[in-house]
């Protein structure tokens, strides 16, 4: 039986991390060994920044809640555990988004916080 060398796939597995490196500067884009050293070290990056993306979001709609509940008076747990006593069920986002364009439904949503917590 004939030997059959793998030079179709090799070639393919090249063009595919070549083609990811389109962009890099020198070596990175051109030689296959380092363009694939970097495409790797991009990819578990990337998919690591995806993870963070939501960490670093859920962050900014807390800050943005507490500075909006203490201009009302009150402090994000306090704020938070009211709306929870309350049975408000809005998640910080939508939180987040009624501080910065509806400042009075916020400010009634802290009076209602306010209510349960007394």
């Amino acid at each position: 039986m004939a030997r059959i060398k793998g030079g179709i796939g090799a070639k393919k597995r090249h063009n595919r991390v070549l083609k990811l490196a389109k962009g890099y500067k020198g070596a990175r884009s051109k030689q296959y060994r380092v363009a694939k050293q970097s495409v790797m070290r991009a990819l578990a990056t990337s998919y690591a920044g995806r993870k963070e993306k939501k960490r670093q979001f859920r962050q900014l709609w807390i800050a943005r809640i507490n500075a909006a509940a203490r201009i009302n008076g009150l402090s994000y747990s306090k704020f938070m555990y009211g709306l929870k006593l309350a049975e408000v069920d809005l998640n910080r986002k939508m939180l987040s988004e009624m501080a910065i364009s509806d400042p009075e439904g916020f400010a009634k949503l802290v009076d209602v916080a306010k209510s349960k917590l007394a």
